[in-house]
Order: C-alpha cells, then structure tokens, then sequence
C-alpha cells in the first residue's frame, strides 16, 4: 500500500516529501553540517558504504510506495533545515513505527525539531491509524534528548549496542508514545502546557548502565 506524503505546517516550520530533485540541496546540507553530525551516524557494520544522496532519496521514495515509511524534510521559513523519517511502519495488531531525524547546526534551538516530530507522530496516530511511535537516542545525544523531553515521550528503556552509529554499536535510551496517552494531540499537549514532566527521565541505573561499556564477547 503506498503511503500519501503530506505537507504539515505550524508557523515557520514546514514538514514535507522529500523528493529526488532535493538531492542537490539535501547533500549540500549534510556535506556542511559533517561536524555536527558524524557522530549520530549510522553506519554499515560491515564497512564504509558510498555518499549517494540521490539513490538515498530513491531508497526513502520506493520504501514509503511500499508502505513502510514517510520520508520528510524539514524546512525553516522556507529554507532546508533537517530530515525526518518515520521507518518500520507496520499494521494490524503492532500499528507501530519509529521516528529518526537530524537539525542542521545553524537551525538548532528554534524548536525545528520538537514541532516536526509532533506533528508527524499526530499524523501517524490520527490520519494513518497507527498505535504506537518510537523514537530509539543515543545517551549521549543531549539536543536529541531534549526533543522527546519536550515532547512527553515516554521513556521504555535500555537498549545495548543497539544501531552501528559512527563505527562500532551504540547504546540506545528508547522512548515512545501510544495514541491513548495523547487523544489531544502531541502537539497541542505540549503548546497546553500538559507535557508529564517525568515522562522521559531515565532511571539511575539505566544512565550508569549506559556510561559502562558493554563487554565484547569474541
């Protein structure tokens, strides 16, 4: 079943398609933002894999015609600003899927982030009849943490060398919501004021467990 793609808006901040014909700007996007991204990265475990934004683009389009995902953009009064994908849709009795995505340095700290994932989760909950969203951060990632903390995400727990990001296996915090806990929606929770403030803390021991390194057994 292919899925349709919307446009979602809230003020500045837009979230739409990505379409092959932003493979120029996207790439140039990521090429300047190396820095600040590298190291949220994932990568191939079984060694570097080529930079092709446009087969990327492709990959994204084919996986949302077979109703898996939503490849999005995020724009900021009218300029590229981050990418957000929802991944690992599926249907009848998990309805679930996963959220990722990536801010540009330069639009980091306008909430570019926050408003897109709330406005996607409420689409996946209230348009396509989803259940559940998850959205999986390394323990590291503070600006990423923030997001789901804004957002009320509740926190799941620990996952152990989860994704290969930035060359080896990385820990993971994973967070989620369910539609009941937001009849209101995301967004409209957190513009309320109604956000848990609990929601997303993680546990002591889960935050100790996170900063040991995972024995390697070979």
């Amino acid at each position: 079943m292919a899925l349709f793609l919307p446009t979602l808006t809230d003020g500045p901040i837009t979230v739409r398609p990505v379409r092959v014909r932003d493979a120029r700007s996207l790439e140039r996007e990521l090429l300047d933002n190396r820095g600040w991204l590298r190291q949220w990265e994932a990568t191939n475990p079984h060694g570097p894999g080529g930079f092709d934004t446009r087969a990327s683009i492709r990959a994204l389009l084919s996986n949302a015609r077979a109703g898996h995902g939503l490849p999005f953009l995020m724009d900021y009064e009218g300029q590229l600003a981050g990418q957000l994908n929802v991944s690992s849709i599926t249907y009848g009795s998990l309805s679930s899927a996963t959220i990722g995505y990536w801010v540009s340095e330069r639009f980091a700290g306008k909430n570019i982030t926050p408003i897109s994932v709330a406005l996607v989760t409420d689409y996946c909950f209230f348009q396509l009849g989803l259940h559940r969203i998850e959205i999986c951060i390394r323990p590291e990632n503070r600006p990423s943490l923030r997001v789901v903390e804004k957002l009320g995400f509740r926190y799941e727990g620990l996952r152990r060398r989860y994704i290969h990001i930035n060359g080896d296996w990385r820990d993971h915090f994973c967070f989620a919501l369910v539609v009941e806990e937001v009849r209101q929606g995301v967004l409209r929770r957190w513009k309320d004021g109604s956000v848990p403030a609990l929601a997303a803390v993680r546990p002591e021991a889960d935050v100790r467990a996170a900063a040991q390194q995972l024995p390697v057994i070979k």
